[in-house]
């Protein structure tokens, strides 16, 4: 009999049904579940998963370049940055009427085309490319080693080159490398690159290959490194009238620490970022220097661990026994790393728009509202991974035996109490933050706004003012003229934070005020809820009152039958479920307050969003209304425009989001009857009954339709959001 799919499983293979297809792509990346599997080849198999990934990221990098440098006009965007759209590619489509090839011609370009909304000609422009032909040349390179990457993933699946299980579990030399190697050399260079290319770039000077030996950094070249005067790598740095790109205002400074922002372009100064990214190199390499390997000296992460012993025995045996744990569990790490993903990802999105590193992209409105947005739900999806990933460890690898006692027992001991303790924090959040909503709503709606209830956020404003907001009026810390932090600073980064902080045409600490305070409460619901359902998700996994059998049944199982009062969505997949649904919630809270507010800073009416914040209706009705009139007249008896493209989007991004209901809201028996009614109709017409099936179609399982659902959702949500997004701030701001 020839090989079925799925070849990894042979109880699969042989199901009659269309299930073999559903389950066959649900478990094909679960290596730990396929047939002849060992731990050899479960590690092997995941090492050669990322050599894959990295060919995908290599590649797609590689034709945005190729595609910009093709078909966009980042030579003509360089004279220009501020005044120029920039185009991502060219938009070819033969069903285009003469309205729509109108619409969409913009940027200097001949034809239609799609703008870019993602940053990269500010980050291109930022790190010294300047020529479509640099475009192309970083397109061949990242191309080439594209292939080196696939080419690599094969060659470490061959006998000779494959790595042993020892290899992959000698953590201290992986930490070395990956410290030192990953972030040390890569910071190092990049460093060199900030030095070597980008800040002569910045001054007019174009360095390349064939002139990068000639061309002096700094015109001590590497004298004061090795005199030990690194002072002087800091003297003459760029003025506050240095016009980015050219000589004019220019210094020779490096290495500097200015703090604040280059007045023109509204970034981060080159020669503050090139300093950061040495201080970082610096770090990382005397990190990747401290595990033992080899020579005997250095620290052992088991020692380290073990030699965690609380005070007091308040803790138990504290880390004993994590070490292996750890080691042994590859979705404990996993999720270490997701969780660690997650949060430097939502810190990109934070940082990304209040500290631009890239020239001119903070007055690209558009940009930096898709480019928050876009970090934002990225970090959601990844964060409600770890958690996923948690909770597969505590069913699969976990070893009561192995932990007794230890930080990990002791979670799982007292679990009530932290579900509990959630759950109240997630339930008083809520009804106090609706309640202070509606009870605004409720006095607006009787023409008497002056009863509101608005709370000012005074610990948040102190904390800006202690990083040096004056406009408070509190007189602390980095605020307060004559204190020892204010004196200290003043000869080297503080002037320039000081300016940038309290200037108002930046996204630095924004002034808040009630209608902060309260959609930040908004959000703090959010987030705990999200975290309750996540935390319950993991430390139920193995068992509850309910069902203390639980991970005999896996990480997801639908039902129980009745037998023990009901145990259906109660697997650990089931709170991953739920808690996607939250999380994306609370991200549309997030990006709803980000974009109203910083719309409002971009026109110059702020007080639209601090007097309509403090109530629903006003949310509704002058964020999400008033801004979706643009998409709403994306189409109208005047022809297209240049938003209709996100017109149909938003309508499309709506259906494909009710779809999710379909799913979500069905019981299996309907679908089987009908699937058979179809069937048997089918069976039985002239024609069609030529086409036949070897599987006999069955419903979807209640886990699958639950999957299928939330992906409409998710997609349905976020591809409205975005139509959305894009299409409010482009229709002010262009």
């Amino acid at each position: 009999m020839a090989l079925r799919f799925p070849r990894f499983s042979q109880g699969l293979a042989q199901d009659p049904t269309t299930r073999r297809i559903w389950f066959g792509i649900a478990t094909a990346h679960d290596f730990e579940s396929h047939d002849d599997i060992t731990e050899e080849r479960l590690y092997q198999n995941i090492f050669a998963s990322h050599f894959g990934q990295l060919a995908i990221i290599f590649l797609w990098t590689s034709g945005n370049l190729f595609h910009v440098a093709w078909q966009g006009n980042f030579e003509t965007w360089v004279q220009d940055p501020l005044h120029v759209r920039p185009i991502a590619h060219a938009i070819w489509d033969p069903h285009f009427g003469q309205p729509a090839v109108e619409a969409f011609t913009r940027g200097g370009a001949l034809g239609p085309v799609n703008i870019a909304y993602s940053g990269v000609y500010q980050w291109w422009y930022t790190i010294g490319l300047r020529t479509n032909e640099d475009l192309y040349t970083g397109a061949l390179f990242l191309l080439f080693l594209s292939a080196l990457s696939l080419i690599g993933g094969w060659l470490h699946l061959q006998p000779k080159w494959k790595p042993r299980v020892s290899w992959f579990k000698n953590a201290e030399s992986r930490l070395n490398h990956h410290l030192s190697g990953l972030f040390g050399v890569s910071s190092l260079a990049w460093t060199g690159h900030l030095v070597h290319v980008a800040i002569p770039a910045s001054r007019g000077e174009y360095v390349r290959w064939n002139n990068l030996l000639n061309v002096l950094p700094h015109p001590q070249g590497l004298g004061p490194l090795f005199t030990g005067q690194w002072s002087l790598y800091a003297q003459n740095p760029d003025s506050s009238s240095h016009l980015f790109g050219t000589s004019q205002g220019s210094g020779t400074a490096i290495l500097t620490l200015l703090g604040g922002f280059h007045p023109q372009t509204q970034s981060l100064w080159l020669t503050d970022m090139a300093h950061h990214h040495l201080a970082i190199a610096i770090l990382f390499l005397i990190a990747g220097h401290m595990y033992r390997t080899n020579f005997g000296i250095g620290h052992s992460i088991k020692d380290l661990l073990e030699a965690h012993i609380p005070p007091g025995g308040r803790l138990g045996r504290g880390h004993k026994g994590l070490y292996d744990t750890i080691n042994n569990s590859i979705h404990f790490q996993l999720g270490l790393a997701l969780a660690s993903l997650g949060v430097i990802t939502s810190l990109v999105a934070q940082h990304m728009y209040s500290l631009p590193a890239y020239a001119f992209i903070a007055q690209d409105f558009t940009t930096q509202a898709a480019l928050y947005t876009h970090h934002q739900y990225i970090a959601g999806f990844i964060m409600t991974g770890a958690f996923a990933h948690g909770a597969i460890f505590f069913i699969r690898d976990y070893n009561p035996e192995q932990n007794e006692d230890n930080v990990l027992a002791r979670m799982l001991d007292h679990k009530e109490a932290i579900i509990s303790h959630l759950s109240w924090a997630s339930l008083f959040l809520g009804f106090h933050t609706l309640g202070l909503y509606v009870h605004n709503d409720v006095m607006l709606a009787f023409g008497t706004p002056e009863k509101q209830i608005l709370i000012e956020p005074i610990f948040a404003q102190w904390i800006q003012s202690a990083h040096g907001k004056t406009s408070y009026g509190f007189d602390v810390l980095l605020s307060s003229t004559n204190g020892p932090a204010f004196n200290a600073g003043r000869s080297i980064w503080l002037p320039g934070w000081l300016n940038a902080i309290n200037e108002n045409s930046n996204s630095l600490f924004l002034t808040i005020g009630p209608g902060d305070f309260l959609v930040h409460h908004a959000i703090a619901l959010g987030l705990h809820t999200t975290t309750l359902i996540l935390v319950k998700g993991a430390l139920d996994a193995r068992g509850s009152k309910l069902m203390p059998d639980k991970k005999d049944f896996g990480y997801s199982f639908p039902c129980d039958g009745p037998g023990r009062g009901g145990t259906c969505d109660i697997s650990a997949w089931d709170a991953f479920y739920l808690a996607v649904f939250w999380m994306l919630n609370t991200i549309g809270w997030v990006t709803f307050y980000w974009h109203w507010k910083h719309i409002t800073l971009w026109q110059g009416n702020v007080s639209q969003f601090n007097e309509s914040s403090t109530y629903l209706m006003g949310w509704l009705r002058d964020y999400l209304w008033l801004n979706s009139s643009q998409l709403i007249n994306g189409y109208n008896p005047f022809g297209m425009n240049s938003l209709s493209v996100w017109a149909w989007m938003f309508l499309f991004g709506h259906l494909v989001w009710a779809t999710g209901f379909m799913f979500l809201i069905s019981w299996r028996g309907y679908w089987q009857e009908l699937i058979e009614t179809l069937a048997w109709a089918h069976e039985r017409t002239p024609l069609a009954n030529l086409i036949r099936w070897k599987d006999k179609p069955v419903a979807l399982s209640i886990v699958q339709a639950r999957l299928v659902g939330l992906a409409h959702f998710s997609v349905g949500y976020i591809f409205t959001y975005a139509a959305f997004l894009i299409a409010s701030t482009s229709g002010k701001f262009g």
